[in-house]
């Protein structure tokens, strides 16, 4: 009931995985340090001001629409991939051979092994009259989805290519909404605890390198799976391991 029945066991490791990437993608240091002036930007407030209740309070109404935005487009774009991913279903396992050969270069790129010149490119949006405002926000999650998609990319991409070779819409799309999970809940939590993140933030640049190349094992290893069919080996295990998630499907 209400889609619970489509989170199988050979769903979960792509669902963990979506997740894990849209934490990632929120700790990139293409999007996390420009996460204060952005929310600052969104909201109309000052960071000087962010100690004020009801400033703090547009804040994080602000951020929630900003999410929602994202998440949006994230929607869509899940949506589409398994829409594609069905069409082309005959052609499953050379579409699966593709997208984990390029998965393991966007690997290579963040294991600073060869870098791809386009993923450090970015594009910023303005949103004029409209900045601290709900549809202001929304608006500017929705181009925040699109822009910031040569940073995120590898990761996005990872998944949407997960959402194609499902072979299910709605499994596709569920999976996008995950990987918005990943990416928008640590975007919420920042916005509702700005006025202590001074320290933690300081703390996580000096670690930009090392979740770059975690990032990049991940992609490699999600690759890897897709080119030798190691999540349905995982499913396979988990429903050995578990076989209470047999049910669930």
């Amino acid at each position: 009931m209400f889609g619970i029945e489509i989170i199988d066991a050979s769903l979960l490791p792509a669902l963990i995985v979506a997740v894990f990437a849209g934490l990632i993608s929120f700790l990139s240091p293409c999007v996390l340090p420009i996460v204060p002036p952005y929310l600052a930007y969104m909201s109309g407030v000052s960071l000087t001001d962010v100690n004020d209740k009801r400033k703090h309070r547009k804040i994080i109404f602000t951020a929630l629409f900003f999410v929602l935005g994202l998440s949006t487009v994230f929607l869509i774009l899940g949506f589409s991939a398994s829409a594609i991913g069905t069409i082309f279903f005959d052609y499953q396992s050379l579409l699966n051979t593709l997208a984990g050969l390029i998965i393991m270069l966007f690997g290579l790129h963040f294991l600073n092994i060869h870098r791809l010149r386009f993923l450090d490119q970015e594009a910023r949006f303005e949103v004029g009259s409209y900045e601290g405002t709900a549809f202001g926000s929304y608006i500017l999650g929705l181009a925040f989805a699109f822009g910031w998609t040569p940073c995120i990319g590898p990761q996005l991409g990872t998944i949407l290519s997960l959402a194609a070779s499902n072979g299910s819409i709605m499994k596709g799309t569920i999976l996008l909404g995950f990987y918005a999970i990943g990416l928008g809940i640590p975007f919420l939590l920042f916005a509702i605890f700005i006025n202590r993140m001074d320290g933690p933030l300081k703390i996580l640049k000096k670690y930009f390198d090392v979740i770059e190349r975690i990032m990049g094992l991940m992609l490699w290893t999600v690759g890897l799976l897709m080119l030798t069919g190691g999540f349905s080996s995982i499913s396979f295990w988990l429903l050995e391991t578990f076989p209470s998630l047999g049910s669930l499907g």
